[in-house]
């Protein structure tokens, strides 16, 4: 097989369109067995549309149509000026057919598994310079400590896999979130991949992110410019989901998530609460979180090697879930193996007075509630005293909501006096002080 294996090159940078088949990296018979069923489907299309809905240059469309009519699959219906418009004749509608029923992939031709390889190995998370002030503005919406944000600094910059840790409401989750604003750029993801005839789907719209900006009309199209990716899975994440998932019905392949994630951010929320023991998935991972790349394997058995190019962030409660504990005798994963292999552990704990009023000051003011610092001191000292609470993040949008919500059903503006906040407390509290 011919790879157009192009020099590095700045990450979002476009990517110049092949000139010829041999240069797509792609079999012949592949694109135009693609072309074919896009002519049919179509019914009638000119050369240039061929080109726009393949994402190829003219002249490879141009190409592609020669060798489709030479072979008696297509007919010239109509000029659209000097450009050939293009029906399928009976034997290429057979022929479509045929393709049809064992693969329906219609749309932008796929790259090359070893132009993907080489695109994801130059655009790795691993090669981004992380520094304080990616940090900070990243996180700027939330309130934690400098030594805190030195810690998630570094540990991004390591581009291994992090778990994030602590009594449930102290902001995993949130953080989780905001790790991916570190990055900036773009890095190109492509509609599809094509290996041993195999088509692999990986660009989807629900987890990438598009940069909507101009690319110049002469970039390879096949690709698609996007944020680094973030993909985020909780408890409804299955074995299967980290391998090729085929629709028997299309005959497509549907990337699984840690290749939607390569060159991003994959959080693996409520770790622990999955429907697969954590010792399942961390043996699945063990290869991959250390060597940096995984084997994905095809019906019928066949494996092949694909870049494990993403930051694996974990949150979870682990003491309170019993998934996990630095107590390696009560450790339900007491194995150095996996241990090593998850790098960096960072423990979220609960806030200081100042911190709680902090935050509850930025929720007052992201729901337009009123702010008054001498209740919310008040309430700090009420929740630690008589309700026997630590202060968690959670409780200053959590206690904030339940305020309004109450001034939302009696029709007035929500107002934080000393009433409102014991009633929403007892609203939110068991009586025993603990979380409902």
């Amino acid at each position: 097989m011919i790879t157009a294996i192009q020099p590095p090159r700045a990450t979002g940078a476009p990517l110049a369109i092949p000139d010829s088949i041999e240069n797509t990296g792609i079999r012949r018979s592949v694109l135009e067995d693609l072309a074919l069923k896009t002519i049919y489907v179509e019914g009638e299309v000119s050369v240039r549309v061929l080109a726009d809905r393949m994402g190829l240059g003219f002249a490879v469309a141009e190409d592609l149509f020669q060798r489709l009519r030479k072979r008696k699959m297509c007919d010239v219906s109509a000029l659209d000026g000097l450009v050939p418009r293009i029906t399928p004749n009976g034997q290429g509608a057979a022929r479509a057919q045929e393709l049809l029923a064992a693969n329906q992939y219609v749309g932008p031709a796929p790259v090359a598994l070893e132009d993907y390889v080489h695109r994801v190995r130059e655009q790795s998370v691993g090669l981004v310079e992380v520094g304080a002030a990616d940090v900070d503005r990243a996180f700027e919406q939330l309130v934690l400590s400098q030594d805190l944000r030195k810690q998630l600094g570094i540990a991004i910059l390591a581009a291994r896999s992090i778990v994030l840790y602590g009594p449930s409401g102290t902001g995993k989750t949130a953080i989780a979130e905001h790790i991916p604003d570190v990055y900036q750029g773009g890095v190109w993801i492509p509609h599809a991949v094509e290996h041993d005839s195999q088509i692999i789907t990986v660009y989807d719209p629900t987890v990438h992110r598009r940069i909507e900006r101009d690319v110049p009309q002469d970039s390879d199209r096949r690709w698609v410019l996007c944020e680094r990716p973030r993909v985020t899975v909780g408890g409804e994440l299955t074995i299967e989901m980290l391998d090729l998932q085929f629709n028997p019905a299309s005959g497509v392949y549907v990337a699984p998530l840690q290749m939607k994630a390569n060159n991003g951010v994959l959080i693996v929320d409520d770790f622990g609460r999955q429907r697969i023991p954590p010792e399942a998935l961390l043996n699945r991972w063990i290869v991959p979180l250390d060597r940096k790349i995984d084997f994905l394997t095809l019906r019928g058995g066949k494996k092949f090697e694909m870049p494990f190019d993403c930051l694996v962030v974990f949150s979870t409660n682990l003491d309170a879930a019993g998934v996990f504990s630095l107590n390696p005798e009560a450790s339900a994963l007491n194995d150095d193996a996996f241990l090593r292999r998850i790098p960096n552990k960072i423990r979220l704990d609960y806030v200081s007075v100042d911190e709680f009023r902090e935050i509850f000051r930025r929720v007052c003011i992201l729901f337009n509630v009123p702010y008054d610092a001498e209740i919310v001191d008040r309430l700090a000292t009420y929740l630690c005293t008589d309700l026997r609470q630590q202060l968690r993040p959670c409780y200053a949008r959590d206690l904030v909501q339940q305020v309004c919500w109450e001034a939302q059903f009696e029709k007035r503006p929500p107002v934080l006096d000393w009433p409102t906040v014991t009633r929403a407390c007892s609203t939110y509290f068991l009586s025993s002080g603990s979380i409902a």
